[in-house]
């Protein structure tokens, strides 16, 4: 546990969080870097690329240098995981015999990247940042009414397999702040309203407009320019008369 300081109405407040709440302990992406055999997840368990994932492997080898199959592991990687939902061991056993390379170097960069989930996880996983930029834009709201729109907590799957919860490190849109992602698609500018009405959305076998929820097209200043707020210079525009 550790305590970070978190600016609320102009005020410094001690907010406790706990570590078993971040990417590295919760149950969908890597909850231990040592793998032990389960009835779903083992050896034995089936999995082979279909032919079409197979001719976009050989695309995908085709953009390395020949004898370099090694370098193709994290697309082959997330090939595996897009066609199996996540990647139990026998699918990265299955990309070591594609790309001819030690079935070791394949678990090092599944268990390194968070990316690559090594339990099951729902048909839409909700990845939630809380770091910093998150947090001081109330990143906490967003978690506590996905949490009981859905009825669990971080690291939980709900009952119909619909909904993975995970707390995640920064996702790089934090202009954007506070947002999530879900699958392959952000979604930015949240309010608590706005995670529960695209939660409605994806139950109801929609999918959400990706990007901000407050009108923004992308990341530009939410309170209008400030800057560039006239036409662009011409051409010599700053330079010397003699250059």
């Amino acid at each position: 546990m550790f305590v970070c300081a978190r600016l609320r109405n102009g005020l410094l407040s001690s907010v406790r969080r706990y570590l078993h709440t971040t990417t590295a302990y919760n149950g969908a992406g890597g909850a231990s870097f040592v793998h032990r055999d389960t009835p779903e997840n083992n050896p034995d368990t089936p999995f082979e690329f279909t032919s079409e994932n197979y001719k976009r492997i050989e695309a995908i080898i085709g953009n390395y240098p020949e004898g370099h199959k090694a370098g193709a592991v994290i697309p082959v990687l997330d090939l595996a995981q897009r066609q199996h939902g996540w990647l139990p061991i026998s699918a990265m056993n299955k990309v070591a015999e594609v790309l001819e390379m030690p079935a070791m170097r394949v678990y090092e960069v599944a268990t390194f990247y968070t990316m690559f989930n090594r339990k099951p996880v729902g048909k839409y996983h909700v990845q939630i940042c809380t770091t910093t930029p998150c947090m001081l834009c109330n990143s906490d709201s967003i978690l506590e009414a996905i949490e009981k729109k859905l009825g669990i907590h971080v690291g939980e799957t709900t009952s119909d397999k619909l909904f993975t919860l995970t707390e995640v490190e920064c996702l790089g849109a934090c202009v954007n702040a506070p947002m999530v992602q879900i699958n392959d698609n952000y979604y930015e500018d949240l309010t608590p309203k706005d995670i529960e009405n695209i939660i409605d959305e994806l139950k109801a076998g929609k999918v959400p407009t990706p990007g901000p929820r407050n009108g923004r097209f992308s990341c530009e200043p939410a309170g209008g320019l400030t800057s560039l707020t006239g036409p662009p210079k011409g051409p010599g525009f700053g330079v010397r008369a003699d250059l």
